[in-house]
């Protein structure tokens, strides 16, 4: 069977994720105990289910610590396991609990909301480790729903290879893998001329295509990454992303971005984001 496990913090999107799963012909279930997967997969395999998305969360008490047990046994068994966590800022979830007014599930009237939110950190950080990270921090639900279709659809016995830019005023991105930081290259933030345009419009592509320096910091990206591919392939990863930064996350990041999807387009499969510059994104 195809089995995509839903799990990550409270607050950080699991439902919406399970939504757009269970509208794409998945059979999900909710707020499962984790010593009782086997049992299910073992029920619908029995009726002739092929594809499930299976929630697993801080919600499952005790069971949570059985959970990377359940999945290596699962995957030992033949079964294509794929396990997506997901996560935010604690300011984010904050907001969140705050605008829905719902009660967090560590909630016992003596902890804050803070305290519950550092609690859930600490009782996920195994399970944080055995899956493909997805950071909703900055995502709308349309754009978290695209993020979780992605990741399940792509063929599993490839890796995938997301090439990420952002903004470093706006912080790391939670799920990179590999960083680089391109803030020394020259900005086209100070001509006002290419300020509101963006790394993929032809005026900001000719000033930066323009300095030797970036071009040596693309040679240099692209030589890291093509020397140790092969070594994540090895890893047996499925999700390798590379995040490039620059202030605003507009100009030298995008442009170096879209340059890197290109070159890498022949040797794996590839994906882009424009993490902070909303218009890049609805254009890609």
């Amino acid at each position: 069977m195809q089995i995509t496990l839903i799990t990550g913090l409270s607050g950080s999107g699991k439902s919406v994720a399970l939504h757009v799963l269970e509208d794409h012909g998945l059979y999900c279930v909710d707020n499962l105990p984790a010593s009782v997967l086997a049992p299910l997969i073992a029920e619908l395999q029995s009726h002739g289910q092929q594809s499930v998305a299976v929630g697993i969360d801080v919600r499952s008490g005790d069971t949570l610590a059985s959970l990377p047990a359940e999945i290596a046994k699962l995957r030992e068994a033949g079964h294509d396991v794929r396990v997506l966590y997901l996560e935010a800022n604690d300011d984010t979830l904050v907001t969140r609990f705050s605008e829905t007014r719902r009660r967090h599930p560590l909630s016992d009237g003596s902890l804050t909301l803070e305290e519950c939110i550092a609690r859930e950190h600490e009782i996920l950080e195994t399970v944080g480790e055995i899956g493909h990270r997805i950071d909703t921090s900055r995502l709308s639900a349309n754009a978290l729903k695209r993020r979780v279709l992605e990741v399940i659809g792509l063929d599993r016995s490839q890796l995938t290879l997301l090439f990420e830019s952002f903004a470093f005023k706006h912080g790391l991105p939670r799920d990179a893998d590999l960083v680089f930081d391109v803030r020394c290259l020259p900005n086209p933030h100070y001509d006002p001329r290419l300020r509101p345009l963006t790394g993929r419009d032809a005026e900001v592509v000719a000033f930066l295509e323009a300095e030797p320096d970036v071009e040596r910091m693309l040679a240099h990206i692209q030589a890291f990454v093509t020397e140790w591919l092969p070594s994540y392939v090895r890893d047996n990863r499925s999700y390798l992303t590379v995040a490039v930064g620059c202030t605003g996350g507009r100009h030298r990041s995008v442009y170096l971005v879209e340059r890197l999807a290109r070159a890498f387009a022949g040797h794996s499969r590839v994906l882009k984001r424009h993490r902070d510059t909303p218009d890049v994104v609805e254009r890609a």
